[in-house]
């Protein structure tokens, strides 16, 4: 990867659920980065449904191809503000932000600090969320003389 057709931005210590932004990231890689916060915005929406294939267990099933999915609000905002940042971060560098595609990006367990509530303390849930996108070259056309 050449370091001057990509940007990214890092999130650390986000307040979502891992398995909920595994599932997310699994789902937007490798889209077009605004096909992505589109669809992101859609399940803010509650219109389409994260096909969730990995942290599935009693879980029902939503309309349309997929099988077993979910509305995950929160994560999906907390992305889509990523996505807005790493779409700065591009237009900073120069990068036409039209022709981004998502090429890398994951979630990763941070550490969970205590809780305490009243009679007992729990974990709390935290994400480290990175994004990399990269800048899709145009194809040349060809020019040539049919004979």
């Amino acid at each position: 990867m050449k370091s001057a057709h990509i940007a990214k931005v890092s999130g650390r210590d986000l307040s979502i659920s891992t398995k909920q932004s595994i599932e997310i990231c699994n789902f937007i890689r490798g889209k077009n980065l605004e096909k992505a916060k589109n669809i992101l915005k859609d399940v803010i929406e509650k219109k389409v449904a994260i096909p969730f294939r990995r942290f599935n267990k009693d879980m029902g099933h939503k309309r349309g191809r997929i099988s077993s999915g979910r509305f995950p609000k929160n994560a999906c905002s907390e992305i889509l503000r990523l996505l807005n940042s790493v779409e700065g971060n591009a237009h900073d560098k120069g990068l036409d932000t039209k022709n981004l595609i998502i090429k890398s990006v994951k979630a990763d367990r941070a550490s969970a600090p205590w809780h305490y509530g009243r009679f007992f303390r729990r974990k709390m849930k935290r994400t480290h969320v990175e994004v990399i996108v990269e800048e899709k070259e145009q194809k040349k056309e060809k020019t040539e003389n049919k004979k």
